[in-house]
């Protein structure tokens, strides 16, 4: 068995390739068959341009939130077979070995592929609204609507915010996010953008999500957040070209950041406020099978591994790009 894989070999360059040494599982070891990779636009495309705070190196392989079949197991492996299906952190590639504490199977047969394969990136979100400590009836903003976005809009509906926000600067997503939950949306860019959210929380945002990544959306959010309010960094700032007056915007109302970086998240056992990888695998796969999580309505395209090149082009030259896209590895196999 041989694999594909999607790679950035130069940067703003990706490529389809194949790989000629053979992947075979180990004993402790199963060998997958993606059916659907989802891209992470946010993450992707700042490793494809050689942002800031990234590798900075070539080749670089893209891709982390996937779906597919087991095919085959190593002699030690005891709680998958061959034909389950399962979520991984599985790359944008044809196939990849994983040990089986590594995954969760896929228990609802309903549940569509191209849907499941967001649920690595929808864990962030997870980790991201959980960290906030959400109460019954507190405000919440989730500042940048892409994928990260949407899904927690969702997420602080389900906690029992009231009013969630939305604001992002394309009207799409704005509309998409009130069909998904928000209450109200704004664009950052109108000129009374902070007196507005202001308003519609009664003088700050108890509890935001900033998703965006950009250091003047994080600035922005220290003047609607309330005092003693709470912002989680979902998105990564990796470009710190915005000055922050920490005394006066943070200490002197006693705001918290909190980093919400996956790697923040404990391994074993979850606590109220941080799941573990697996424990928010099966609740997102949970809420998809009882409808309490829409992935459909922002699910933008499912596009061919082959055609990666112009992808990842078109993505990084749009102001606006498409919000979720997903890879369908079945083009592509012989």
């Amino acid at each position: 068995m041989r694999c594909s894989r999607i790679l950035f070999d130069a940067r703003k360059s990706a490529v389809f390739v194949t790989d000629d040494s053979p992947v075979e599982p180990e004993a402790d070891q199963l060998l997958i068959e993606n059916e659907y990779s989802a891209i992470s636009a946010g993450t992707e495309l700042a490793n494809y341009c050689g942002l800031p705070n990234t590798s900075g190196t070539f080749p670089y392989f893209p891709g982390y939130s996937s779906c597919g079949r087991v095919i085959r197991t190593g002699s030690a492996v005891k709680m998958f077979r061959p034909g389950d299906r399962v979520l991984s952190w599985g790359g944008h590639c044809s196939h990849h070995l994983k040990r089986e504490d590594e995954l969760v199977r896929i228990e609802d047969d309903s549940i569509d592929g191209r849907e499941a394969a967001f649920g690595r990136i929808a864990t962030f979100s997870f980790l991201g609204v959980r960290r906030l400590n959400l109460r019954l009836g507190e405000s919440a903003m989730v500042a940048g609507l892409g994928v990260l976005g949407l899904i927690a809009v969702q997420l602080a509906r389900l906690s029992g915010a009231c009013p969630v926000i939305g604001a992002d600067y394309s009207p799409e997503r704005r509309a998409l996010a009130l069909e998904l939950g928000a209450d109200q949306v704004f664009s950052p860019g109108e000129e009374d953008f902070v007196e507005k959210v202001r308003s519609a929380t009664h003088g700050g945002v108890n509890a935001v999500v900033e998703v965006t990544g950009v250091a003047a959306a994080l600035q922005q959010a220290l003047e609607y957040v309330a005092r003693l309010g709470r912002i989680s960094l979902l998105g990564c700032t990796r470009i710190p070209d915005v000055p922050i007056d920490f005394y006066r915007s943070v200490h002197l109302r006693g705001v918290t950041l909190v980093g919400t970086h996956t790697q923040t998240r404990p391994r074993v056992d979850s606590r109220p406020d941080a799941w573990t990888e697996l424990d928010d695998y099966r609740a997102f796969l949970n809420l998809l099978s009882g409808k309490r999580l829409r992935i459909a309505p922002f699910l933008s395209e499912v596009v061919s591994p082959a055609d990666a090149g112009e992808v990842y082009a078109r993505l990084a030259a749009s102001k606006n790009p498409p919000v979720g896209i997903v890879f369908d590895w079945s083009t592509v196999r012989n």
